[in-house]
């Protein structure tokens, strides 16, 4: 994904550590000088945020980095995202960074950053680059032995940067302004280059002294991208060609790691040039286009798309580009492929059947190789066979009038819903295995959090997201105990105007624990989820709440019509709360999110709590199997 960073397809200068565009180096007048009062370090940080494709950071005030927030909001190309909490910004940052390709949040020492962690884990399961930056104590009191509020009342103040090094790939400490611009700078190449989260501490007391490092304009950068060997690379691609060479029925299966990779393009060029059948892993749904000639579905092991899972795993021979297989990707370790039928490409490496692997190859550059070499010996056999035993999948059965409402009706609707400028976000949970039935659109966008798996992600995400993607108009899926754990941000979503439709699935519990391993605490307690968003939005601009029943419920719709006509001219964020309770106010309420472009939508939908799809009854056993195995024999 573009990040707005510049070209990179030219040998760049290095300074200080930093990648320097050519131009910068290649100018007969000087630097511009920066005014004084502007030659800070939270100038210049926030200057970096922007020139890196960042235009909003999300935060959460705390007296270590109100200072920063200052020189933050001052940046004419930044806007600052109050969120209610540090786990939504961080959540937030994960969802901005998926559509923008690179995200930050801004947060305060030790509460604010041990709150905001365990979002920034799941981005760098996700290979996110997200800026995570805190403000801390003041400089003058490390090493003093004091103890400071906001701590775990030790004089130590490292615990938060030791809590921050696994699951971030570069954490700096800025103390002192002499090489701080050199800090910051590579904090933010490293995220970018890695593609992970990186922690920046920045102490309290300087954000806003100038410094000579801050007077002139820093050299606009780019990241050199990592280059192929072309001996490994050539070798690499003569051996999967021959071992492709050799097979009657091969597949292509796409991964998550595409995005990292940047290697989606390259994918979907594979894919046109070989003939072979192409599939999708769960976590890389919305990752290459679901448009392709030969695109079979998901491959999710015994929860696949119907026929998809018959075609890779009867391949004599699959490529896979960018797996993870973790029990959940994998079902509880029951996919049938085999290690000799595979050539597994990663990120910078790949590995032909059992052997030999080929390091210090890039994915894209394999990939795009190998198009042209596979392209003279075109193979759609597997495809051929495919068509052979397809049956396309049938619709769910028609609702009698005022039936309660079944999950597999609302997923019906929400599939007539798509175009290729809306997106859609899946919390964890059964929305999970419907909106991977989803057909997706050219340039519908497609988001969820497989790999970390954090329950109310979606929430943040969706914030996050919809801020980056303000072209877009982005559907949510989430179960109403995801939504408990994370719901404040909805009011941030309307203080940003956002227009995105809630769908609040409301089944009374925890549904993916349930088929895991059931009990008493997967039930929680019910909310009044449109008297929640009513509250939340609290009269500002406009909000339309409404529980719309049988038998009255084309009264209510009438009267909602009438209230959309009447609210066209009127400004301010609007918030449509619906609860349906059946297909037809389903319907109605969908017709009139659709209608209305410029507000946020929610629309809770009642189901019973036994109301699953086959895929998650399936998952579930399986999962709670690989989980519940009994310890291997201690000797």
């Amino acid at each position: 994904m573009d990040n707005g960073i510049g070209s990179v397809d030219r040998p760049k200068a290095v300074r200080n550590g930093v990648v320097a565009c050519p131009a910068a180096f290649h100018t007969s007048s000087p630097a511009p000088t920066i005014p004084s009062a502007e030659a800070t370090l939270g100038s210049h940080l926030a200057r970096r945020l922007v020139e890196v494709g960042v235009s909003d950071v999300f935060a959460v005030p705390g007296d270590f980095n109100l200072t920063l927030l200052d020189h933050l909001i001052a940046e004419p190309g930044l806007r600052l995202v109050s969120c209610c909490n540090e786990l939504n910004a961080g959540y937030a940052a994960d969802g901005y960074a998926r559509a923008k390709g690179v995200g930050a949040c801004a947060v305060t020492f030790t509460v604010g950053g041990l709150s905001v962690l365990n979002a920034i884990a799941g981005a760098y399961s996700e290979n996110l680059p997200v800026i995570c930056v805190v403000g801390g104590p003041n400089s003058n009191d490390h090493g003093t032995n004091r103890i400071l509020h906001h701590t775990i009342g030790l004089p130590d103040f490292s615990q938060e940067l030791r809590c921050f090094q696994p699951v971030t790939c570069h954490q700096v400490v800025i103390n002192n302004l002499d090489d701080a611009h050199e800090q910051v700078d590579k904090a933010i190449a490293t995220a970018l280059r890695e593609s992970k989260p990186v922690y920046i501490s920045v102490a309290c007391n300087l954000p806003g002294v100038p410094h000579p490092t801050f007077f002139g304009n820093p050299i606009p950068y780019c990241i050199v991208p990592r280059q192929s060997n072309q001996m490994g690379l050539e070798a690499a691609l003569d051996a999967t060609v021959e071992f492709l060479s050799k097979a009657v029925k091969p597949v292509m299966v796409a991964g998550p790691k595409l995005r990292v990779a940047k290697a989606a393009a390259a994918f979907a060029e594979l894919a046109d040039a070989s003939g072979y059948a192409v599939a999708t892993m769960p976590s890389a749904k919305g990752l290459v286009p679901e448009t392709l000639p030969r695109f079979i579905g998901t491959y999710w092991g015994a929860v696949s798309t119907s026929f998809c899972v018959e075609m890779v795993e009867s391949a004599d021979a699959y490529l896979i580009a960018g797996p993870i297989f973790n029990d959940q990707s994998s079902v509880g370790y029951s996919f049938l492929l085999k290690k000799e039928k595979a050539v597994i490409v990663q990120p910078e490496r790949v590995t032909v059947g059992n052997g030999p692997t080929f390091g210090c190859v890039m994915m894209k550059d394999f990939l795009s190789e190998l198009a042209k070499r596979v392209s003279m010996k075109r193979n759609t056999t597997a495809f051929d066979n495919y068509n052979r035993i397809f049956v396309p999948q049938g619709l769910p059965r028609e609702s009698e009038p005022g039936e309660p409402l079944r999950v597999n009706v609302l997923f019906k609707h929400i599939q007539q819903m798509l175009t290729g400028d809306s997106a859609v976000i899946a919390e964890a949970g059964d929305s999970w295995f419907n909106c991977q039935k989803l057909k997706l659109p050219d340039g519908c966008g497609y988001e969820f959090q497989m790999q970390y798996g954090s329950i109310g992600w979606s929430v943040g995400a969706l914030l996050g997201y919809a801020q980056a993607a303000m072209g877009k108009r982005v559907i949510a899926c989430i179960g109403d105990g995801s939504f408990q754990m994370t719901a404040q941000d909805v009011s941030t979503m309307l203080r940003c105007q956002q227009k995105s439709i809630i769908f609040l699935i409301n089944n009374g519990g925890y549904t993916i624990e349930v088929v895991i391993h059931d009990g008493p605490y997967n039930v929680i307690k019910n909310w009044n989820y449109t008297g929640l968003v009513d509250a939340i939005h609290n009269g500002e601009g406009m909000c339309w709440t409404a529980k719309v029943r049988i038998p009255t419920f084309v009264h209510g719709i009438r009267k909602l019509a009438s209230l959309v006509k009447a609210d066209q001219s009127m400004d301010g964020a609007v918030a449509y709360a619906i609860q349906a309770t059946c297909e037809e106010e389903l319907t109605a309420a969908i017709e009139t999110a659709k209608g209305k472009q410029d507000c946020l939508c929610f629309i809770e939908v009642v189901v019973h709590k036994d109301d699953t799809s086959k895929e998650v009854l399936e998952w579930g056993s399986r999962v709670g199997t690989a989980n519940s195995r009994p310890p291997n024999p201690q000797y």
